[in-house]
């Protein structure tokens, strides 16, 4: 169709074009791809410098869980991972009274015993992080060491983060963004609180910062993640030590058989040394605290004192200082 033109042939003023980073039609859609997918990688990047984060402690665990009254441990299901609509009454647990008159079906009384150990876990995953936090706030650092991070959403995420945040410290969460009604908890520290759009993204951030992850139990994206770890520390695709904690050693035997894999040659024997399994809070704890000092704390402090040795005596070595003897002994040590 034919634009009118003004009697002097002079087309109208055009307004001002979007400068393309302000353009949203272009940065969501199909051509503003890659901007978003740099954007979650730099925006998480800048926060984490900004808020002095060195690395990490993932725990990952149900999202489908929450409690309704903690003291009494009643837990109602969610309708999805991270959802904040319930799941249908024929799908919640059931309650003793509809148990004691007949009214519970066979999953609905099944549920209610998972329950029990669903609230168990909340409160295990919240003691092993308020514990974490507690010792990693008394490492002498300028930098946030092993700060407790979770998916941001509810059931074991958010008891993850809330242990760390009665503790007093720093707690990261790492939600995503899905086509249903879903919000972070509230216990992760606003600043920290990130919103993915692509799970890869999501899944590099995981990685990238955690130097010992906690699998409590769990579905898909629980067990998705626990291999992706696994499979990055199998393949040696992870360019450090991670200590992994899988917790709920009954639950988790029940959902795979790592024997099998073994005994088929799935796996090498040696893979299972993995992970470790805990039922406690304070087994949890003790393996957490041996690994990350052992891989992360005691090199870092004979490195520091390694340089700084150097710099009193340039050129020289441990050995020049100590003698043979004394420079393997501590080497043996490390």
């Amino acid at each position: 169709m034919a634009v009118e033109l003004p009697a002097n042939g002079t087309p109208p003023a055009l307004a001002a074009a979007p400068l393309a980073y302000e353009n949203p039609a272009f940065l969501n859609g199909p051509d503003g791809r890659l901007i978003r997918i740099v954007a979650e990688y730099m925006e998480p990047l800048a926060r984490f410098r900004r808020e002095h984060i060195q690395d990490t402690v993932v725990f990952f665990g149900s999202a489908r869980f929450r409690g309704k009254e903690e003291a009494a441990h009643e837990l109602e299901l969610l309708d999805n991972t991270g959802s904040t609509a319930p799941a249908p009454s024929e799908e919640q647990p059931a309650s003793i009274p509809d148990i004691a008159a007949g009214k519970a079906t066979e999953l609905q009384r099944k549920r209610a015993v998972a329950a029990v150990a669903m609230a168990r876990y909340y409160e295990d995953a919240r003691r092993l992080a308020q514990m974490l936090t507690q010792w990693s706030l008394k490492l002498p650092s300028r930098r946030h060491r092993f700060v407790v991070t979770s998916g941001g959403g509810p059931g074991i995420m958010e008891a993850a983060n809330r242990g760390a945040h009665e503790a007093g410290g720093k707690t990261i969460g790492m939600n995503i963004r899905l086509p249903f009604e879903q919000s972070p908890n509230p216990y992760i520290t606003p600043s920290l609180n990130f919103e993915f759009h692509y799970f890869f993204m999501r899944k590099l951030w995981f990685a990238y910062l955690a130097k010992a992850l906690v699998v409590f139990p769990g579905g898909f994206g629980t067990l998705d993640e626990m291999f992706e770890i696994l499979t990055l520390a199998q393949t040696h695709k992870l360019a450090k030590k991670i200590t992994v904690v899988v917790y709920g050693s009954d639950y988790w035997k029940k959902v795979f058989n790592i024997d099998e894999l073994v005994d088929t040659g799935a796996i090498s024997p040696k893979d299972i040394e993995l992970f470790q399994y805990a039922d406690t809070p304070e087994d949890a704890f003790e393996i957490l605290r041996n690994g990350l000092t052992e891989n992360y704390l005691i090199p870092e402090a004979n490195a520091a004192a390694e340089q700084a040795f150097h710099g009193v005596l340039p050129g020289a070595t441990f050995e020049d200082f100590l003698g043979p003897e004394m420079a393997r002994m501590n080497k043996d040590q490390d």
